[in-house]
């Protein structure tokens, strides 16, 4: 009784492995539209993924550093990958296009994202706040830059999973 339309179901190792790359290989895209990944060869991707799978750090580090850099000269990645999850929405996650930097040169932050992508989960000026935002069981500040959020808690497949849930009332 697996609950199919709640879990993604992966019948064996290779299909995990395959949809971890198709994730690392999206937010390339995202972040150094490819450049990074396309430069790899197959035995660096498989050094991630054993990694990954065998609980290494150092070995998945060594190849993951890669696809967290970018060039000085551009302050940030070219879009930050990330996902959206809402425990109140029937939709699976909102993800779009979004840069760290703004027009005029400032840092985005969570909150700028947010207010972008899913603004019922900024509190009203007036209003209490009814959720909470959380990454990696944390609830970080609002004011953190994105790009921040994306070099230091993005999880292993270099996305940021941001999960919005009602803030308890206890």
């Amino acid at each position: 009784n697996f609950p199919e339309k709640d879990l993604l179901h992966c019948h064996s190792k290779d299909v995990i492995e395959a949809h971890f790359m198709a994730c690392i290989k999206e937010a390339d895209a995202l972040k150094h539209k490819s450049q990074v990944i396309n430069e790899m060869q197959k035995k660096d991707h498989k050094q991630l993924w054993m990694g990954l799978q065998n609980d290494k750090f150092e070995q998945f580090w060594a190849i993951n550093r890669k696809l967290m850099e970018y060039p000085p000269e551009d302050s940030g990645f070219r879009y930050i990958p990330f996902r959206i999850y809402q425990a109140t929405t029937e939709r699976p996650f909102i993800q779009k296009l979004f840069r760290p930097i703004a027009s005029g040169g400032q840092l985005h932050t969570l909150g700028d994202l947010l207010k972008d992508v899913c603004p019922s989960a900024i509190a009203p000026e007036d209003g209490e706040q009814k959720t909470q935002v959380m990454i990696h069981g944390i609830e970080p500040m609002l004011e953190t830059p994105l790009q921040w959020l994306s070099e230091h808690m993005s999880y292993p497949d270099n996305f940021l999973h941001i999960s919005i849930i009602p803030r308890p009332t206890d």
